[in-house]
């Protein structure tokens, strides 16, 4: 039997959305209670700890280059705006893992991508808010690294590439995003809208569904030429990024969709490579 981990994308929801109060249905439902429910159950489904993990974030996307957090004991970003007082009080204190930070630049510097480093930068809320839900005892370790600000397919299929042997050192990859991240149509439930949303995620389930890692690669490339595409991701794609890191990191492993959420009839999923 492989040890080698799988390689997830996972949606990371709509700021601190866990730790916030929202209507619910007629039948007790709020919006964001399936996505609680897949992130509760991602550590089972696993079915082991990794050693650390390292996180890609669709919030960290200005960077020049794949930068590495080192930092020891990384503080809080919190990088989300006009919400209650309380959700700017969140902590989540797993350790970051330098040494992981010198093995992803080292596999980095071995496929000729240049790379640098942060030992400042806190963990976004595309970090702690899943990971308060998925390992809520902040034991594992938790290195961070950006996209490049280039946010291109190509670069970061490659990234992810260069990365894949983590998988077989007790590494977990997470690609934190949004499938969908259209915010203001997303609090919206105009039908043209929701049907956009429902074609574009079926398109990308299907994309990422190719074993042959060059076809899936081509079928993300051509991404922002689906018709419904830019309805989705609004007013950048820096939330679609992270998948591509996935991809490459996945390699021959297919992709599956682990998790289909809606926000007012809008899909956003979460795929399993591996």
């Amino acid at each position: 039997m492989s040890n080698r981990f799988p390689v997830y994308f996972i949606p990371h929801g709509g700021g601190p959305w866990p730790f916030m109060e929202f209507p619910r249905d007629a039948e007790g439902k709020a919006p964001w209670d399936d996505l609680r429910a897949f992130l509760e159950g991602l550590d089972a489904e696993i079915g082991r700890r990794p050693k650390a993990i390292l996180v890609v974030s669709g919030h960290w996307e200005k960077e020049p280059v794949p930068t590495v957090s080192t930092a020891i004991k990384p503080g809080m970003l919190f990088d989300y705006y006009n919400f209650p007082p309380h959700t700017y009080e969140l902590s989540y204190p797993a350790p970051g893992s330098p040494e992981l930070a010198a093995r992803a630049r080292a596999l980095l510097a071995n496929a000729g991508i240049e790379s640098a480093e942060n030992d400042s930068r806190g963990f976004d809320h595309g970090v702690f808010i899943p990971f308060m839900l998925v390992y809520p005892d902040a034991e594992v370790p938790i290195t961070m690294i950006s996209l490049k600000n280039t946010l291109d397919v190509e670069s970061h299929v490659a990234m992810g590439e260069a990365l894949a042997p983590l998988r077989d050192e007790d590494v977990l990859i997470i690609a934190s995003g949004m499938s969908y991240h259209n915010m203001r149509m997303f609090r919206q439930a105009e039908p043209s809208h929701v049907e956009q949303a429902i074609r574009f995620d079926d398109w990308l389930t299907e994309a990422v569904s190719a074993e042959d890692s060059a076809l899936r690669e081509k079928r993300l490339s051509t991404w922002d030429q689906n018709p419904d595409a830019l309805a989705c991701h609004v007013p950048d794609h820096d939330h679609l990024v992270p998948l591509f890191v996935a991809s490459g990191a996945a390699g021959s492993d297919a992709g599956r969709q682990v998790f289909r959420g809606e926000f007012l009839g809008k899909p956003y999923s979460a795929y399993r490579f591996g």
